[in-house]
């Protein structure tokens, strides 16, 4: 474990594991860097070098009272890789993060990027307006938020089951799972899990999308429930050239714990 500084001095908590070709993997709202448990273990049997990290606000790294908007997620992505004297990396974002890994190409560049991947992700533009009919309403933003301020502990639990596409009948991940999940985002920040719902839900990333010019994979969840597969995994391989899209029918938002064998499968021959 160790921290790397981001440029206005915020302490960003890093994992970094193994020795081989760098694989970065970044967390989605409201969880941490450990997320990626089923993904960390595989990717380190396959040979990787894995990296997560705890966005800021999230998890142990430091929760300051600002700074979250995708310009300055993008630019601690910048101070990881730095840190680490990673000259190539892949990136793996999943739902928020693939935010970053978007933003980061186009503020930065692709030059110390490999291959991209987009998991579950938020990327181009979830939220709904005349130029994204397909998108979420506002309401359910606003919704979120006024849920986090009145009892962030109960909507944490209650989010995780359609995370995860947990109902009366699907049983798709155990309690301990849930308890699990709900536990990584009590660690978060109540402003970061309240101001992020604003930069995942309303930043546009289509202006972002030509920056993917490494080998690109979309994986996303036909029943995802969270980040609707139209305007979000659809769109990003649609409107990234190249991209590689593979769609998991009846699968969650959480498919890296619903389907992680699988995911693993993708990532792994995707990645080599």
């Amino acid at each position: 474990m160790a921290f790397i500084e981001a440029k206005d001095g915020i302490q960003i908590h890093v994992k970094d594991m193994g020795t081989g070709h760098p694989v970065v993997l970044i967390h989605g709202w409201p969880l941490t860097g450990d997320m990626f448990e089923y993904q960390t273990l595989a990717l380190l049997e396959a040979g990787y070098r894995v990296i997560t990290y705890d966005r800021r606000g999230f998890g142990q790294s430091s929760h300051p009272a600002d700074g979250y908007d995708y310009d300055v997620f993008a630019d601690d992505l910048s101070a990881v890789l730095e840190g680490l004297k990673i000259d190539k990396a892949h990136l793996v974002g999943f739902s928020m993060g693939g935010g970053e890994t978007a933003r980061y190409l186009s503020r930065h560049g692709a030059g110390r990027v490999s291959k991209a991947v987009l998991v579950s992700s938020v990327v181009p533009y979830l939220l709904k307006d005349d130029s994204n009919p397909d998108g979420v309403d506002a309401s359910i933003f606003a919704d979120m938020k006024k849920q986090v301020r009145e009892d962030r502990f109960a909507f944490l639990q209650s989010f995780a089951k359609t995370f995860y596409g947990v109902g009366l009948v699907s049983k798709p991940v155990s309690q301990a799972v849930l308890d699990w999940s709900f536990v990584l985002g009590v660690m978060a920040s109540p402003k970061a899990t309240i101001e992020c719902i604003d930069a995942f839900g309303r930043t546009d990333f289509r202006p972002d999308l030509p920056a993917f010019t490494i080998p690109t994979l979309v994986i996303h969840g036909t029943s995802d429930k969270t980040v609707p597969i139209d305007p979000s995994g659809r769109a990003a391989a649609s409107g990234i050239s190249g991209a590689t899209f593979i769609e998991y029918d009846g699968e969650p938002h959480g498919l890296f714990a619903t389907a992680p064998d699988r995911l693993n499968k993708d990532l792994i021959e995707f990645l080599a």
